[in-house]
């Protein structure tokens, strides 16, 4: 889908919810409103980001950054604006959202947000904008049955949208910071469109550039918009978003190489004409991606049950751009080197060598008795660079729906039982394919044919997925129990348009039992849950995309999760601990094919996953908020986390513990509101962690600071209201560390980053 194409659907999207008539429900109002951190009155571990934790991050940072303070999550990203997504990580309580592996699942609104992987998948930040965040609902281990997710092994995470407002309001709002970072964004909230309908439309511009060199342009357009309406008792609700981003990426480094240099990632930000050195300039190191996603609810009641259901669509394409230092032979061709001719293009094949170097006439050059043929002293004087501009290109369309009911009953006095059930069914199409273009004068910038020379493979994936649940629940005055039953019917099917071939997969689940229990102690405000549930990963397309894996012997991955807690609350604190153990069975890793230290830029779909023993994890996760006062609060987490390797492997010894995985954090943050004027410092501890399975590389431990500060100067005029101006600054301290780890090595965290908000309404 083209971006024109895409911003027209998005327009009549739009058009659509603004003009319909006679549609959706009561509305709350568009502010975020306070969520304690114990979390819901549920069997399982839960918390959801706070209003506090929303004011300490900027309006230009991404959506996950609000739960970094949660218990039991790290989320690291390459710089504070959380500007690349090849950088980002997740890590909760052993499991692992990076670069090769995706086990904790994602949902907006509560609708599957298609696969968080970096290769055509799309994390929050693709789908909401900082300012329309109502909360993040983080789910630890044991997620509601009715979570609509196949990779959520270790936890889900909920990112909600606002819902529009009662009055009519206009909303503009500007940041600037550091690294030449600046946003712009408005929301216009309509206020009663039609009998008890309301919307907002929202759109934002932001631009940033890399914090090492400021060679990088980064930039991001959103769009979205949300309506809710009530007709004939029917509440319906509408959404929609588009975003376009451009980023530069960030690369990981060994522990060796950040304690030489701590303050680069060895990417380049000046074009040099050497095509060995250039494979790293940083611009050439890129991220581009669209997506456009929708959906529309209905709920309603039909006797004495409750019925939720919705439909939703979501395109996703875009391309992952790398800087061969030499153009792949693909033709065999003795003399003239086709590959060097515009307008010619190889479908698949294999590559038969690479051209570093050409004569004046385009004929490839062999070195004068050297053994590095991309060193330029090793020709004769006059030859001519030559390299390539290597797309992966990734294109997905989803459309799915869910439909659940709840239907209550009181069976005496004192007891209410509740039966629940429902189904989700997704069919998505995904494409990927890689193309390798010349570029045009690698003397003289990395500008590239656009015509590829070669089309390296071109693979379609269709991936349909039903889920369906039923989960009873008995509730009395001193004890609520429940116990679901879960099942995963998912068909994968890959398709080689170059070599003819296709491959099948059935990744069903076994029925997953989900149970829990939550006990009224007799304490007022204090209550003890436990809860068990079997969690399901599907296999991946990326899995049948390596042609060398052995699918007969793949088994999706599955994970045993069991909570055990109390959760007090009352006027003057609020707590929760947690004791958890979790055992990993089956994961998935992939083996790419011996290429030393450099990267592989032709591997293609070689290599090959497999299921590599498991993880057990055991730990416990603690926070508490105190209310000193009306006008402090001070909120406190620990976590301590023990994951280790079981089964026996010789890439992952058993007993060792998993790399990358949290073992202990500790935050304290405080937050302070007198009249129109708020301030508020937080601090986050993170222990040693390993970069190796071989627990041979230690990193060490952080702590990471955060300030903001602001005033609401209240109303200027009877036009412009509620002006506030707002200074945050991440990493106070300026701390130098190493934030998220994936495939042994990791990426830099970012330095001090200060920006500045000034929102007004109208």
């Amino acid at each position: 889908m083209s971006m024109n194409t895409s911003k027209n659907l998005l327009a009549v999207a739009i058009l659509s919810i603004v003009s319909s008539q006679g549609i959706a429900a009561e509305a709350p109002s568009a502010e975020i409103e306070e969520i304690m951190v114990t979390g819901k009155s549920v069997s399982y571990a839960n918390n959801a980001a706070s209003q506090e934790m929303v004011k300490q991050q900027s309006a230009m940072t991404s959506p996950l950054a609000v739960i970094d303070n949660l218990p039991g999550v790290l989320i690291n990203e390459g710089d504070t604006f959380g500007s690349d997504d090849w950088s980002t990580t997740v890590s909760i309580r052993g499991f692992q959202l990076n670069l090769g592996e995706q086990q904790i699942g994602m949902t907006v609104d509560g609708l599957a947000n298609g696969n968080s992987n970096y290769g055509g998948g799309a994390k929050a930040n693709r789908y909401i904008d900082t300012e329309n965040i109502q909360t993040v609902e983080v789910s630890q281990g044991t997620a509601d049955i009715a979570s609509r997710s196949n990779e959520a092994l270790g936890g889900t995470l909920n990112f909600t949208t606002i819902d529009p407002g009662e009055e009519q309001k206009l909303l503009v709002s500007y940041s600037n910071g550091d690294f030449d970072a600046k946003k712009y964004f408005v929301r216009y909230e309509t206020g009663e469109i039609a009998p008890e309908t309301y919307a907002w439309i929202s759109a934002s511009s932001s631009e940033t550039s890399d914090w090492i060199q400021g060679a990088a342009e980064n930039t991001r357009d959103h769009y979205a918009a949300k309506l809710i309406s009530t007709v004939n008792d029917i509440n319906i609700t509408a959404y929609a978003s588009y975003d376009d981003t451009h980023e530069d990426n960030y690369q990981r480094v060994s522990l060796a190489k950040f304690n030489q240099n701590p303050t680069t990632d060895h990417l380049t930000n000046d074009w040099t004409g050497i095509p060995v050195i250039d494979q790293n300039y940083r611009r050439g190191w890129s991220t581009l991606r669209e997506n456009f996603f929708t959906y529309v609810k209905f709920d309603f009641t039909v006797g004495d049950v409750e019925v939720n259901t919705n439909v939703y669509y979501h395109d996703n394409e875009g391309r992952g751009d790398w800087l061969p230092p030499y153009i792949v032979d693909v033709t065999a061709d003795a003399a003239g080197n086709s590959e060097l001719v515009s307008g010619n293009t190889v479908l698949g094949g294999s590559p038969l060598g690479r051209i570093f170097f050409v004569d004046a006439d385009g004929n490839a050059l062999t070195t004068n008795s050297c053994d590095d043929n991309s060193n330029p002293d090793c020709y004769a004087a006059g030859a001519v660079p030559v390299s390539s501009y290597r797309n992966s290109n990734y294109g997905k369309e989803r459309i799915g729906f869910n439909a659940d009911f709840s239907w209550e009953t009181q069976i005496n006095d004192n007891m209410i039982n509740t039966l629940r059930g429902g189904i989700w069914y997704e069919d998505y199409e995904r494409l990927e394919y890689r193309t390798w273009h010349k570029i045009l004068n690698s003397k003289s910038s990395f500008e590239q044919d656009h015509t590829p020379y070669w089309e390296q493979y071109r693979n379609n994936f269709t991936v349909d997925t039903t889920m369906v649940y039923l989960e009873d629940q008995i509730e009395t005055e001193m004890v609520t129990a429940r116990l679901g039953v879960k099942k995963f019917l998912v068909d994968l099917d890959r398709k080689s348009v170059h070599k003819k071939t296709s491959t099948s997969v059935n990744s069903d689940s076994d029925t997953l039992i989900s149970a829990g229990i939550i006990v009224q102690t007799g304490v007022e405000g204090l209550e003890a849950f436990a809860g068990y549930a079997e969690n399901f990963a599907a296999i991946k397309d990326s899995v049948i995309e390596r042609e060398a894996s052995q699918l007969s012997n793949i088994e999706p991955e599955l994970a045993e999760n069991i909570d055990l807690g109390l959760r007090y609350e009352s006027d003057a604190f609020n707590a929760n601990i947690t004791l958890y153990s979790v055992e990993f069975e089956n994961r998935l890793v992939f083996f790419a094919p011996g290429s030393g230290d450099a990267i592989d830029y032709l591997i293609g779909t070689n290599g090959s996953y497999v299921n590599a023993g498991g993880v057990e994890s055991k730990g416990i996760e603690a926070s508490a908020t105190i209310f000193p006062s009306d006008t402090l609060s001070v909120f406190l987490s620990y976590t301590n986390n023990d994951s280790s390797y079981i089964g026996d492997t010789s890439a992952f010894p058993k007993g060792n513990t998993v790399f990358g995985a949290v073992e202990d954090m500790a935050v304290i943050s405080l937050d302070w509101q007198d009249e129109q004027y708020f301030a508020g410092v937080s601090a986050k501890w993170v222990g040693d962690r390993w970069m190796d399975a071989a627990n041979t590389q230690r990193i060490d431990a952080y702590t990471v600071a955060d300030l903001y500060a602001g005033v609401n100067l209240g109303d200027f005029s009877d036009k412009i209201n509620d002006v506030e101006i707002r200074l945050t600054v991440n990493n106070l301290t300026d701390e130098s560390y190493l934030g998220g780890v994936s495939g042994e090595s990791a990426w830099i965290g970012a330095p001090r980053t200060s920006a500045i908000n000034i929102k007004a309404s109208f």
